[in-house]
């Protein structure tokens, strides 16, 4: 029998159109975000228009490329000035840190801080501006302070009479998953800006459409709004699925997957009882305390059989923060489906496993200092309430999905992408 070998520069030619087909597919799949949808149309929406922009570390484009650097060199606008929020406009400022005015060192532009002694531009801040634009990656949580600054930041510009531009960005939860109650009055704050859910499901852009038609802006203003949609991005995406580049949205969201986990243990962790991970390589995918037994405490969350999560017992010794140099134990989370779990609920299910295992441990109260910034990221104090009198999950589901419908329906005719 005789053997043919296929010639070495064919089998060659052949892996590489294979990869060259890939590469394409993944390039036609990519998603554009709104600076490279803007920087494609040669900023036309723009054009001879002088630009303020609210941006940090995630405002890039696909090579990596921030939006200060895109929109300075090109020639049809001007930039002029930028203003920065929690983290600083180039990511350089810690979490929680208070930022003062400062200059860009690679433009030379004044930065003018939104996460200081104000948090919502001034009319001084904008002087010569025409447009006032926003680019920053978010995790499509309510908590989180991005959406707040950005929701201040078209009151401005409406007070102003300054156009707002919206670039945008996916939601790396996704534009399908929404969960918790929505912000009930008397718990509104910086972390709980909006009538929104914990997890609302919606992009930057999407966002800020409903907080402008809605009414929610100041005084029932409404800014002149614009949104520079994305290209090929749909709900049901992944942020892998994109193509683009994570950066940290903040120090310890280090990862496109980090913000699930911040929804399965932030609230908790807001309590300072149990660490969340914080302070060690594992931030926000971690239960743990001193007292713990972590073999034990992983095989009863184990026990209850959530789908699309396991744990698994670990100890660890955060490097800084509270928890710094003690030996903390009890389990890291494993998703295998994040589609199936409601994160909210986890932090709870841990609660209450913890209080089956050591009854005398009262977490909620041992927490009680912190009830405050505990009820305003809930958005209420319900339930805190409700769960504190047996510590089941039970008692408070209920109240997490109440209004997931209502504002499922009340947010589609804010959706820009299927």
């Amino acid at each position: 029998m005789k053997t043919y070998k296929t010639p070495f520069f064919l089998v060659l030619t052949v892996l590489c159109i294979n990869s060259a087909c890939a590469q394409n597919q993944t390039k036609r799949a990519k998603v554009k975000t709104g600076i490279e949808v803007l920087a494609q149309n040669n900023f036309k929406e723009l054009e001879g228009k002088r630009i303020g922009l609210i941006t940090n570390a995630t405002g890039i484009n696909s090579k990596l490329k921030s939006t200060i650097d895109i929109l300075y060199e090109a020639k049809n606008i001007e930039l002029v000035a930028l203003y920065g929020p929690e983290h600083g406009v180039r990511g350089e400022v810690s979490a929680g840190d208070k930022i003062a005015d400062y200059t860009d060192e690679v433009t030379g532009l004044p930065v003018f801080s939104l996460y200081g002694s104000t948090r919502k531009p001034t009319s001084k801040m904008l002087e010569g501006i025409d447009v006032l634009m926003y680019d920053i990656q978010d995790i499509g949580v309510r908590s989180y302070t991005y959406i707040s600054t950005m929701g201040l930041a078209m009151e401005a510009a409406a007070e102003n009479d300054i156009e707002f531009v919206v670039l945008d960005r996916p939601n790396p939860l996704g534009g399908n998953r929404i969960e918790g109650n929505i912000v009930e009055e008397g718990y509104f704050s910086f972390v709980s800006q909006y009538p929104v859910p914990y997890v609302y499901g919606l992009t930057p852009g999407e966002i800020a459409s409903m907080i402008n038609e809605e009414g929610w802006l100041e005084d029932d203003k409404k800014a002149e709004l614009t949104v520079i949609e994305m290209e090929n991005w749909s709900r049901s995406m992944t942020f892998a699925q994109t193509g683009l580049p994570w950066v940290p949205t903040s120090p310890h969201i280090p990862h496109s997957d980090s913000p699930y986990y911040y929804v399965a243990t932030g609230i908790m962790g807001e309590l300072g009882v149990i660490s969340e991970g914080v302070g060690y390589t594992l931030p926000f995918q971690l239960y743990g305390a001193e007292w713990i037994e972590e073999k034990a405490f992983a095989e009863e969350m184990n026990t209850l059989n959530i789908s699309g999560v396991g744990f698994r017992p670990t100890v660890y010794k955060p490097y800084y923060g509270k928890d710094k140099g003690k030996t903390l134990r009890g389990v890291q989370i494993h998703f295998t489906d994040y589609s199936q779990v409601h994160l909210m609920s986890l932090q709870f299910y841990a609660m209450e496993v913890l209080k089956n295992m050591y009854p005398e441990r009262d977490i909620l109260e041992e927490g009680k200092n912190r009830w405050t910034m505990f009820d305003k990221v809930l958005g209420s104090n319900q339930i805190r309430i409700r769960f504190k009198k047996s510590y089941k999950v039970s008692d408070v589901l209920d109240y997490f999905n109440k209004d997931v419908d209502s504002f499922r329906v009340k947010s589609q005719k804010y959706h820009l992408y299927k």
